[in-house]
């Protein structure tokens, strides 16, 4: 049998403070499958998303990627396997050029020039901004940084992609077209998020952490019209918006 994508198991961890946040979390996902990660501030959402990588070291449990466990002795082929685009994308750009900063992961990696290239190429087609390569990353606009960044991450040919709080602060236009970039996409995909009509949009399931622990995984317009669910666990759908009949746009 094939491994999963991702699969995380008995999850638990405490900062050093001894604030717990994160109680016995699994979470599997397939090839090809697209899931919500939903909650409320505070849920544990981010502190999960940081072992996905081995930026935290789990207390308990285990994250493993295509069967690879995520530990020290192996980071490097981790974080390749593993896309994570941060909610700010001035996080993740720092080079002179939009085409510097998605080369700087795949030069990491001891490729060739030549190879670099292509890959540089092939993730800025795959965002639509091919003909930004030579532009300063700050000179375009928040929409086009955060495609950027996600193309800083298709460059090293991740096995998954993790996506947090992609919508923040987009407008209309731009939700829209990281929508499109998204669907076009085979890869397995994580999207956490606190936009509820997105995730109905984007992703066929989705899981909803609450206090460190998964208290739903269900397909995403079930658990979206759930309303003593999403009640319970303080989210709230847009006046209007009924996942039930009504088709969600970004």
């Amino acid at each position: 049998m094939t491994a999963p994508a991702l699969e995380v198991r008995e999850l638990a961890y405490a900062y050093p403070d001894g604030r717990q946040v994160l109680y016995g979390v699994d979470l599997t996902i397939g090839d090809g499958e697209r899931v919500a990660l939903l909650g409320p501030n505070g849920a544990g959402k981010t502190t999960l998303v940081l072992h996905l990588n081995g930026i935290l070291t789990p207390g308990h449990g285990s994250v493993t990627v295509g069967g690879l466990p995520v530990a020290r002795e192996q980071l490097l082929e981790i974080r390749r396997r593993v896309g994570v685009v941060f909610q700010d994308p001035d996080d993740q750009l720092f080079m002179p050029t939009v085409a510097e900063d998605v080369a700087f992961g795949p030069t990491n990696l001891g490729l060739s020039r030549e190879t670099v290239a292509e890959r540089v190429a092939e993730a800025l087609a795959a965002v639509g901004l091919a003909a930004e390569a030579d532009r300063p990353p700050h000179h375009l606009s928040f929409g086009q940084r955060r495609r950027v960044a996600v193309a800083t991450v298709l460059a090293m040919r991740p096995e998954i992609l993790v996506l947090d709080e992609p919508t923040s602060n987009l407008d209309p236009a731009s939700r829209r077209e990281l929508a499109e970039i998204l669907e076009s996409l085979s890869l397995p995909t994580l999207i956490v998020t606190h936009d509820l009509p997105y995730a109905w949009q984007l992703c066929p399931r989705s899981v909803l952490l609450d206090e460190g622990i998964v208290v739903a995984d269900r397909p995403t317009a079930e658990l979206l019209a759930d309303e003593e669910l999403l009640r319970a666990h303080r989210l709230e759908l847009p006046f209007g918006f009924d996942p039930r009949v009504q088709p969600a746009t970004p």
